[in-house]
């Protein structure tokens, strides 16, 4: 948390309501997103109680187990849900362009572009918070590896195609959900406290109801207050006013009740089952009491997660959010080439490689999108400056000087007067950078001079001209910004091809080790002592 963060979070506990940590929406945000509120029970993490699945606020589709503990009726739920969110997955598929990227010949080493397909969009999934993000991924791996009638014959219980391909799907949105700045699965908590700061802890953030009431507080009303009664207000009959955003229910909803409601459902399936003649009706009704109670527990969730949504909307979005919602674009693609050329399921544990390249993928991530982030946001940079990572001043001269080379090339001295403390030392050396068009143009810093402004000279991203292109050296009088962080993430060293796992690290997987191989050496007595 930076000192700014910290500054505003005490702002919104005098204000009483949540103050604004950026100006501009930091995550892409479809035009259609499918929200998800998941339901599960207490005690058993995989047991899926309902869920409200839609892209129209005012449509949601009601998915409902009446009784967790029968397996047939959870995979039924996970069949329906498959039925909702597939469609909706595939409907990105097939709209494509053709873009050129790069690609390296495994065999001679060189760099070619080839023409690859590209979605022109990707779905895009929200939940409530954390908790439904680790939901989802809890779904993919229970899914993504039932077996269907056609892969196992034999299985007494085999699962509908579209389940284990459902499973699949999760597991990829909750390892993309990973990578920091990934739009395709996101927490309405995550989003609401990324853009406002409350007068609360992070733990309490991931309470939605109590973040929108310091957001959004009712008219008349703090946010304190608002919060306190959406975290711990019950009714009458000991209710939460606000049920929890899930997947976990309230003891008090499951005690009272839901219970009641599941044992006169079991009571009613039982009669029916003995031939019991009002079996039937009461079996129906006992399934629409448990529905009406789930959807009651769904609802306000439902509503809360379309409210945040409008929120962000009104923000406007930032210049280099689409940047790296192409990278998801290029991630939802990777992912349906694999499912349509029929390859296995993701592991349940990666090797070696894969799991330091993921690694490394997020590692990079979090510093291009801590750097975008600044550079889109002024109140974010504002952070950064106090944190001495960048500057902000007034260029007071321009002196233009030259390299001694064969065919000169500009490297004029630029002196800027500012207020900020970035944290560079006296000796110079360090480099410094600024957004020229969208590109980075690098500086190095020089010295103070004796007023104490900072002297830079530009080393690049002026032309290849002795006289520099217009526009590329800034102006006596012009106000710039420098950061001392670079604003694109540099990657990390190569790591070896899976075959070529070194031993330390588990050794070539499994399915790469030749069935030819030498045997080891036999044992002989001088190995033992």
């Amino acid at each position: 948390m930076t000192l700014l963060d910290t500054l505003a979070r005490l702002e919104a506990v005098r204000a009483g309501r949540a103050r604004a940590l950026a100006t501009v929406r930091h995550r892409h945000l479809s035009a259609r997103p499918l929200v998800l509120v998941p339901l599960t029970t207490a005690g058993e993490a995989g047991a899926p109680l309902g869920a409200l699945v839609g892209t129209d606020p005012a449509e949601p589709a009601l998915l409902v187990v009446p009784q967790p503990r029968d397996r047939d009726l959870r995979w039924s739920f996970l069949a329906d849900l498959a039925d909702l969110v597939l469609p909706y997955v595939d409907a990105y598929a097939d709209a494509v362009e053709l873009v050129e990227r790069g690609e390296t010949d495994p065999e001679t080493g060189r760099k070619t572009k080839v023409e690859a397909e590209l979605c022109l969009d990707a779905p895009q999934v929200i939940v409530p918070s954390r908790a439904g993000v680790e939901y989802v991924r809890l779904l993919g791996r229970s899914m993504r590896f039932r077996r269907t009638a056609e892969e196992d014959p034999e299985n007494p219980y085999p699962a509908p195609a579209r389940v284990p391909l459902l499973g699949r799907w999760f597991t990829h949105l909750g390892e993309r959900s990973r990578v920091p700045g990934s739009s395709l699965l996101l927490a309405a908590t995550d989003l609401l406290s990324r853009h406002w700061a409350t007068g609360q802890s992070t733990l309490e953030d991931q309470h939605l109801g109590a973040l929108l009431a310091w957001v959004a507080p009712p008219a008349g009303e703090s946010g304190a207050e608002a919060a306190l009664r959406a975290e711990l207000g019950r009714d009458r009959d000991g209710q939460l006013l606000v049920p929890p955003a899930g997947p976990a229910t309230d003891p008090a909803f499951d005690n009272r009740l839901l219970a009641p409601a599941m044992a006169r459902f079991d009571a009613a399936r039982a009669a029916r089952a003995a031939g019991d003649a009002a079996g039937p009706e009461a079996a129906g009704r006992a399934e629409r009491e448990v529905r009406r109670l789930v959807e009651a527990q769904l609802r306000p969730t439902w509503d809360a997660v379309w409210r945040s949504v409008e929120l962000l909307r009104e923000l406007p979005a930032g210049e280099r959010a689409e940047e790296r919602w192409t990278r998801d674009r290029w991630s939802y693609t990777g992912h349906r080439d694999r499912v349509r050329a029929g390859e296995p399921p993701q592991p349940r544990r990666d090797d070696a490689v894969t799991a330091a390249q993921k690694l490394a993928t997020r590692e990079t991530e979090q510093v291009r999108l801590d750097a975008q982030e600044a550079l889109d946001d002024p109140l974010v940079m504002a952070g950064r400056r106090l944190a001495g990572e960048a500057f902000a001043g007034e260029v007071t001269e321009v002196v233009m000087e030259w390299t001694e080379a064969k065919r000169p090339s500009p490297r004029p001295l630029v002196t800027v007067a500012t207020e900020d403390r970035p944290q560079l030392s006296e000796e110079g050396g360090a480099k410094v950078f600024r957004s020229l068009d969208g590109r980075p143009q690098s500086a190095r810093f020089v010295r103070f001079d004796e007023d104490g402004h900072l002297v830079l000279r530009l080393l690049d991203k002026m032309g290849r001209g002795r006289d520099p292109e217009p526009g590329s050296v800034p102006e006596k009088g012009d106000r710039v910004c420098w950061t001392l962080f670079e604003h694109d993430a540099r990657g990390g060293p190569k790591l070896p091809d899976p075959e070529r796992t070194p031993w330390t690290h588990g050794g070539p997987p499994a399915h790469l080790t030749s069935p030819t191989a030498p045997a080891p050496d036999a044992v002989t007595d001088e190995d033992l002592l």
